[in-house]
């Protein structure tokens, strides 16, 4: 049996790319969350009023890969103190945001940002949202295994 997790860090081709490599994700899938239009489309997120992150939908085996460990994947994949940005990409739909779909979720979501905060590994706040999930819109095909399909590893915005 698999769960899903939704996560936002940036452009999702790095993100997703970052997903894809864990054991234990069966797939993970580019897409829009958070905003308050139906079945938006790439162009109408990139207008910043469609409220929508790019997001990735993460299904994962939890008997292979905790949630905890994901979270630790999405810390670590993007700069989580930077408000609607990262690196070049600037823009609500751009934000560093966990959509959780169960209580634990949030709970381990919120655990994991204050440990981080603690940590005192970044200057500056941690900005992250974590709030529940919304629908989730998967994005147009030329976004899903970008990366991949163009012979690119490692993050495009880190």
């Amino acid at each position: 049996m698999t769960e899903k997790a939704i996560f936002g860090a940036g452009c999702f081709w790095g993100v997703e790319a970052a997903f894809r490599a864990v054991k234990g994700v069966k797939e993970v899938t580019s897409g829009y969350s958070g905003g308050h239009m139906k079945n938006p489309s790439y162009r109408d997120v990139c207008t910043d009023k469609t409220g929508h992150a790019e997001v990735v939908q993460v299904e994962y085996d939890p008997s292979q890969v905790s949630y905890d460990e994901l979270l630790d994947v999405f810390w670590n994949c993007h700069n989580p103190t930077t408000l609607n940005r990262q690196g070049p990409d600037v823009g609500k739909q751009y934000r560093s945001a966990i959509f959780f779909y169960t209580p634990e979720q949030e709970s381990a979501a919120r655990a994991s940002k204050e440990k981080l905060e603690q940590s005192g590994r970044w200057r500056a706040p941690v900005v992250t949202e974590i709030t529940p999930a919304s629908d989730f819109y998967p994005a147009e095909e030329y976004h899903q295994r970008y990366l991949e399909k163009r012979g690119i590893s490692g993050h495009c915005h880190m």
